[in-house]
């Protein structure tokens, strides 16, 4: 899973300059490589790693050599875990999260297992990502469910009927990942086929044919908004999302220095009740083209 041409040395320089700004929070996976985000995020802490919160995840079983299966059972989770902190180069992971809910493990055998490593202060919070209402009600009786991960940004708002409000009840935080749809709100995002055979943004039905066209116009006005405010798109919709709670985390990945720079500027934005309603008018609840996963992968979200 990559966007665009790695560059370990500018990542490793990003990750500095975040720590320097104050943006601690790193969110990984054994799935992102898989392994070598883990270990590129591990190079860049050696020395500094009480300046940060490190996120990984479990979940998949890469025994074949691709990521094929979900895999949650206890003593894989024990072994991911292991491998991680290794990889990691530390001796604890802040949140670790289930990356995907395993169904053919019950959810509490999941949450137990997180608390024994816990309890063995091996981790300090569980999270979960891409759980659904009844999962995320389960594993908290069990264990607390410190955060849940799952994707939310101004064209991506699924989560706003059942999920949201759940957390809410149950005092969990939300991460919000792709709050940039992927890049499709940053002003320049391109037809899927444009972009390399690598690029993960080839297979995202949001960036595909007619899906592209529809997207496109709304991506437009939004971009239209943030010119009016002398703010980039992707600002705009970053600083949405922080204004839709203090209890929501907007991760958006980037590789360089200039728009980790640019992205927190966000944080100080202030948008007034006519913005955001000029955002809702633009995008409405659910108006986006396209699912945002290829509908063979959409069976593993919301679980």
């Amino acid at each position: 899973q990559s966007y665009g041409t790695p560059d370990d040395a500018e990542s490793v320089a990003t990750i500095h300059r975040a720590l320097d700004l104050g943006c601690n929070l790193f969110d990984t996976a054994e799935s992102y490589g898989p392994f070598t985000n883990e270990q590129l995020l591990g190079r860049a802490l050696r020395g500094r790693r009480d300046q940060a919160i490190i996120a990984t995840k479990f979940g998949w079983d890469f025994s074949t050599g691709r990521r094929g299966e979900l895999n949650s059972r206890p003593e894989h989770i024990r072994s991911v875990v292991e491998q991680s902190l290794q990889q990691l180069s530390t001796d604890y992971i802040d949140v670790l999260y289930q990356h995907r809910v395993d169904l053919r493990v019950p959810i509490e055998d999941v949450a137990g297992t997180v608390s024994e490593l816990v309890r063995a202060g091996k981790v300090r919070y569980f999270g979960l990502s891409e759980a659904g209402v009844n999962t995320i009600r389960r594993a908290h009786t069990v264990h607390p469910v410190s955060a849940l991960q799952t994707e939310y940004s101004v064209w991506e708002r699924h989560i706003e009927a059942d999920i949201l409000p759940t957390l809410r009840e149950l005092g969990i935080g939300l991460v919000g990942y792709a709050p940039l749809g992927r890049g499709f709100l940053t002003g320049t995002p391109r037809r899927a086929e444009d972009y390399p055979e690598t690029d993960y943004r080839r297979q995202d039905p949001r960036f595909q044919a007619g899906n592209y066209d529809t997207n496109i116009t709304a991506a437009r006005h939004l971009t239209q908004l943030a010119t009016s405010k002398n703010i980039t798109p992707a600002q705009l919709a970053l600083a949405w999302l922080l204004h839709q709670g203090p209890d929501i985390v907007p991760i958006p990945g980037t590789k360089r220095r200039v728009t980790l720079q640019e992205n927190l500027v966000a944080a100080s934005i202030n948008l007034h009740a006519d913005d955001i309603a000029r955002i809702d008018d633009i995008l409405p609840t659910g108006q986006v083209a396209g699912t945002r996963y290829a509908p063979e992968a959409m069976h593993v979200n919301n679980r």
